[in-house]
């Protein structure tokens, strides 16, 4: 992609800005040599990864790494790597389309995104310049193969309270590490690990291990709900000698990388389950035009085309905020570059300043795929409960999405707080919005001009439903102050206004540029999602509200933040189920996913 000459936005600033349509990254401006890879990762799922998935389930010795490899030479790898690495350093919005291209593949996007994304780029971004050319070169071509250890029995979303140690020993050369990580995807045939330490049990710390290493050692494979073809072990290390020279990044940083690298990973994890859900959607609508019941196709039914229209939907919405944030991401990292930060230091300082957007595209993301496979489960009727078909497999793997890269709970408290510091760093400015709020309650509602125009509705809805989180979010500060991160509920509901709202505007900022391409009526579908998905924001943003309120305040207050509410969540009423019907129409005449 070229530099954009865009304007380049904040992380959290779309809560207090609204966003120009022409400004927006959508699918339609992907480039001819974007959608070739995107086609080359679809092709080779389906070529070699679908045929073999009832093998991979069955851990069938050396069939995950042989698959691996395949991918590394074909340059799947690296995406994102320079090419003095082998790589084909291309920019971020390709990295996430590729990864969307293999995330219909059940367990082998889960391998694909470990090796990629949390084995590589710590290397990649912190490693000094000899251990970038010991191990990029063949991570990248997949020669070696990668994993991540983190987690331990005692330390999931607490990563810091991590026990495994780590002590230099007497000749100063190596540092002896004892401790135990679990659920370490890719343990059974991986050549380098990603560990995190705690030097003299206090400086969190990450190395970097060789498989080969005297003392370190696995457990069984897991027995898992899903993504059986994974591997995942436990990992032991039992006075495991590291040579100093292993040490990743700075002693004591070592939050750094776990932290920054998780950023880039949460919304990849996103675009993977966009793929999962696209490639079960599909499996959806075939079903539905092939199954008869009462001498006609199901798909003939209301009931089943409300399920494909919002599968549908749902995909849709999350897809445009993903690449809107993907766009995002590479703008602010070209800023960056611009101003003379490297390139490491650029994109994680991007994903740094996005990790908002980042940590509510991975809960979208991860939720409309459990959508979408819950759905399909239904749509197949006793059938999607067989394991002979492919729902079965497709709602068991998509469970753990909900708990990779930080729970969604976790990160739906994650995106709120940050927004919160990010006002009060003065980075973001949430005061002048969050009192122009609080004034416009006390006044007498205005009727303000008409405006018939295109889209004026729903951006004034989206204006209004921003309003209604800075009051809410504001009332919260107000009332809780410090102790406001005890109160998780009201951050919950802070953070579902907040999610719904964005991908919402994500949605119709896409719509309307692409309209404006292609006229009103090549669109007139998509944008039925949009208002769609819009008028379910609007139910959504107003329940969570509503919550929120009831337990923060009383009497009068109580009073006066309702009455703010219903005139922040006042819309139209639109007509959700023809304009179900019609995206339902499209999906089931193609006989496939099409928007």
């Amino acid at each position: 992609m070229e530099v954009s000459q865009k304007a380049v936005v904040k992380g959290g600033e779309f809560i207090i800005k609204p966003t120009d349509a022409q400004d927006v990254f959508t699918p339609a401006d992907f480039s001819e040599e974007q959608r070739l890879m995107y086609q080359t990762c679809l092709d080779f799922v389906a070529q070699e990864v679908t045929p073999l998935l009832e093998r991979l389930d069955n851990h069938e010795e050396g069939l995950m790494r042989g698959l691996m490899e395949k991918a590394g030479q074909q340059g799947l790898f690296g995406v994102s790597i320079p090419e003095q690495f082998g790589g084909l350093d291309m920019d971020f919005p390709t990295a996430l389309r590729v990864t969307e291209g293999v995330g219909g593949g059940h367990s082998f996007p889960v391998a694909f995104a470990a090796h990629t994304g949390i084995a590589m780029l710590p290397i990649l971004y912190f490693g000094t310049d000899a251990q970038k050319n010991k191990y990029l070169p063949g991570l990248t071509d997949g020669t070696l193969m990668g994993a991540y250890c983190l987690t331990e029995p005692g330390s999931g979303s607490d990563a810091l309270g991590a026990k495994t140690k780590a002590v230099l020993n007497a000749e100063g050369t190596h540092y002896v590490l004892n401790g135990q990580k679990m659920w370490i995807t890719n343990a059974g045939f991986a050549d380098v690990f990603i560990v995190f330490a705690k030097i003299d049990g206090e400086q969190f710390t990450g190395f970097i291990v060789d498989k080969d290493t005297p003392g370190l050692s696995l457990g069984n494979e897991e027995h898992k709900m899903g993504i059986k073809g994974s591997s995942t072990r436990q990992v032991f290390f039992s006075d495991a000698q590291v040579p100093k020279e292993n040490v990743l990044g700075e002693i004591g940083k070592g939050h750094l990388i776990a932290f920054n690298v998780l950023n880039i990973g949460r919304i990849k994890l996103a675009a993977a389950c966009l793929g999962g859900a696209k490639g079960a959607a599909i499996q959806s609508i075939k079903y539905a035009n092939e199954r008869v019941q009462f001498k006609l196709p199901i798909s003939k039914f209301g009931a089943i085309r409300y399920k494909l229209a919002q599968q549908a939907i749902r995909m849709y919405a999350v897809e445009s905020a993903i690449y809107r944030a993907g766009d995002d991401i590479y703008r602010m990292e070209q800023k960056l570059l611009a101003e003379g930060k490297g390139q490491n230091e650029s994109l994680l300082g991007a994903a740094r300043e996005f990790a908002v957007e980042c940590a509510i595209l991975k809960v979208e993301g991860s939720e409309v795929l459990d959508y979408v496979v819950d759905e399909g489960v239904q749509i197949y009727g006793g059938y999607g409960f067989s394991a002979d078909y492919p729902m079965d497999r497709a709602y068991r793997d998509s469970r753990i999405n909900r708990i990779f890269e930080g729970t969604n709970e976790i990160n739906r408290m994650l995106a709120v707080d940050m927004i919160l510091k990010k006002g009060l760093k003065g980075e973001i400015d949430l005061m002048g919005p969050a009192q122009a709020v609080q004034q416009e309650l006390l006044a007498i509602p205005s009727m303000g001009e008409s405006d018939d125009s295109l889209f004026a509705a729903e951006k004034k809805t989206i204006a209004n439903l921003k309003k209604a989180i800075l009051m809410v979010a504001g009332t919260a500060v107000q009332k809780y102050m410090n102790s406001l991160a005890k109160e998780q509920e009201v951050l919950m509901n802070i953070a579902d206004m907040a999610i719904k709202t964005y991908v919402a505007e994500s949605t119709l900022l896409r719509v309307e540029k692409e309209m404006a391409a292609k006229g009103e009526a090549a669109l007139s579908r998509e944008l039925d999602m949009a208002r769609v998905y819009l008028s379910d924001t609007i139910d959504i943003v107003e329940k969570a509200a509503k919550e929120a309120i009831a337990s923060m305040a009383e009497g009068d207050e109580q009073r006066l933040l309702v009455m703010g509410l219903k005139r922040f969540t006042k819309a139209d009423l639109f007509n959700v189920k023809e304009a179900r019907r019609r995206v339902a129409a499209g999906l089931i005449e193609a006989n496939d996913y099409i928007y």
